[in-house]
């Protein structure tokens, strides 16, 4: 069942983000992609076999991992500018594991970790490409099953081994940019460098309900039912999505 779980939910996500984009933009399918379809699942099945307690400690450090997911967002955004997209992808995973790599070697209570990942957030806008928002183009879908192929094995892959390692490395690699990745790469083959940092900056918006989420999970797991906690994350998620769209609207409109 949990094989099952890991080779369909993530790619048929990223189906529908494909068609999202296609439909409304690379800005929102960016919003979409920072949605915890990945992560969420993987640090629930982490509280199933390895306990609440466990699962708290990594559900910290997946907040601290926002960071890792931004950088590699931001050196693909600049790198595909001008080089290929497999220099591009090599430069960007190159950033988050010497990232990730910083973050795993300590272990960072709940107040830095949301100080890195709040930071982090606030810092991204400023350092993508400035570019103007461009009307989405009418792309065919040919290569749908292969986005939706990818993702499904790199969730695998990553699941595998979060599962193997400590809770620092399960936090940081269920934040791998499973679905930050496969966007970049096709929309980078696609529809050129532009629209990758529309995807980056509509995931900037996306991922504070990313790190609500995981505030949410971690404060509740040790006090109540993985269910509950779980379910409780999802809706402050939705929440805190709805009320950050909300602002932001009032604030273009003025």
């Amino acid at each position: 069942m949990l094989l099952i779980l890991k080779l369909t939910i993530v790619p048929l996500f990223i189906g529908l983000i494909t068609l999202a984009g296609r439909k409304w933009g690379s800005g929102i399918a960016g919003l979409m992609g920072a949605f915890p379809v990945v992560a969420g699942p993987i640090i629930i099945f982490i509280a199933l076999e390895q306990g609440s307690e466990f699962a708290a400690l990594t559900s910290t450090s997946a907040i601290s991992a926002t960071a890792c997911l931004l950088i590699f967002g931001l050196i693909y955004s600049w790198a595909c500018i001008r080089l290929r997209w497999i220099y591009a992808l090599l430069f960007s995973l190159i950033a988050w594991f010497i990232l990730a790599f910083t973050l795993s070697m300590t272990t960072p209570s709940l107040s830095i970790a949301l100080l890195i990942a709040i930071s982090s957030l606030i810092m991204t806008p400023l350092l993508l490409p400035r570019t103007k928002p461009t009307a989405t183009p009418n792309t065919k879908l040919h290569d749908l099953p292969w986005r939706m192929l990818v993702g499904a094995l790199l969730t695998f892959s990553v699941t595998t081994l979060a599962g193997a390692l400590g809770e620092v490395w399960s936090g940081i690699l269920a934040v791998f940019p499973v679905i930050g990745l496969v966007l970049a790469v096709f929309t980078h083959n696609t529809l050129g460098p532009t629209h990758v940092t529309q995807v980056y900056r509509g995931m900037v918006k996306g991922l504070y309900s990313f790190a609500a989420f995981f505030l949410t999970l971690t404060l509740l797991l040790p006090k109540t039912s993985i269910l509950i906690a779980a379910l409780s994350s999802v809706v402050v998620a939705i929440v805190t999505q709805v009320i950050l769209q909300f602002i932001a609207r009032s604030i273009t409109k003025n």
